[in-house]
């Protein structure tokens, strides 16, 4: 997810580079506050599905399936990339920093791989307690924000470097790490394997 080429790395470059580098944190925040209340919900359903302890392997291989899944649309999906233009920076209003921030949350909350990745995420962890959880969680949330905050700070650069080769190439790779996810957690269930340990 943090090295993921997709609209919403274009809007915070876009926004960063159009406004400035306030309306770029605007967005993200607003991306981050939507992947918070995913993780939040897909622990809560996790905590109140009580047969997921029960059968760890059939939600094992759910989960792993899911991220294998979205692994292989995003690898064999034709995707025909466009770089970002540049613009002269426009002024902002203050009232316009939370519609910024609106639009941040409404294209990542909207967006149902998203919504997947997070559900997989907590299904694959769901036999956990609640300490490595929040640890877990905390941690992959901290480092897609970190990602986009070094994203609005070098728009200028990355908009500079975004060759279309390099867009799809930035595809595969995050496919290919989702893909592989889906296979470790796969074999992880297959071959009854505690990684914990």
């Amino acid at each position: 997810m943090a090295i993921s080429v997709g609209p919403t790395l274009f809007a915070v470059i876009r926004y960063s580079m159009h406004h400035s580098y306030k309306a770029g944190i605007a967005f993200i925040l607003g991306v981050s506050v939507s992947d918070i209340i995913y993780v939040v919900l897909a622990n809560i359903a996790t905590n109140w599905l009580q047969f997921l302890e029960d059968h760890q392997r059939i939600v094992g291989y759910i989960g792993s399936s899911l991220f294998i899944v979205m692994g292989l649309a995003s690898l064999l999906r034709k995707y025909k990339p466009r770089r970002p233009k540049q613009g002269k920076a426009l002024d902002i209003s203050a009232g316009a920093y939370f519609k910024i921030w609106g639009t941040g949350f409404l294209m990542n909350a909207l967006n149902p791989a998203v919504i997947l990745l997070w559900v997989g995420a907590a299904i694959s962890v769901a036999g956990a307690t609640i300490a490595p959880r929040a640890v877990f969680f905390g941690v992959c949330l901290a480092i897609v924000l970190g990602f986009d905050m070094i994203k609005v700070f070098l728009a200028d650069k990355i908009r500079r470097q975004l060759t279309l080769r390099r867009i799809m190439y930035l595809n595969r790779i995050s496919a290919i790490c989702i893909l592989v996810f889906g296979f470790i957690l796969l074999a992880k269930i297959y071959f009854n394997i505690e990684l914990s340990h």
